[in-house]
C-alpha cells in the first residue's frame, strides 16, 4: 500500500483541527460547517478511513511514527543477489 506524504498528512490534519476549532466556537455557521466536514473527508481520503475522527488518529499515529518502516518483501519479489 502506497503511503501519503508525511507534509500532505500534517497540512490536512492541521487544517481539520483548524476547522474543527471553529465548527465548535460556531456550530450554527453552515460554511465552518461545510469546511469542516470537507477537510474531514479529504483526510479520510488521505488515510484511507471512512470517519474523520478515525482519520484523524490515523493521521496522528502516522505522523507520530518513528521514520519509514521496512516492509517485509516476498523473497520471489527481491532482486536476485550477486551471490545467487
Amino acid at each position: 500500500m502506497l503511503l501519503p506524504a508525511r507534509t500532505e498528512v500534517a497540512r490536512h490534519l492541521e487544517q481539520y483541527r483548524a476547522w474543527e476549532r471553529l465548527m465548535l466556537a460556531s456550530p450554527d455557521n453552515r460554511a465552518v460547517r461545510g469546511n469542516f466536514e470537507n477537510t474531514g473527508y479529504t483526510l479520510c481520503v488521505l488515510m484511507g478511513k471512512r470517519c474523520a475522527r478515525e482519520a484523524a488518529d490515523a493521521a496522528e499515529l502516522y505522523l507520530n511514527a518513528e521514520g519509514p518502516r521496512e516492509r517485509s518483501v516476498p523473497r520471489a519479489c527481491r532482486a536476485p543477489s550477486a551471490n545467487a
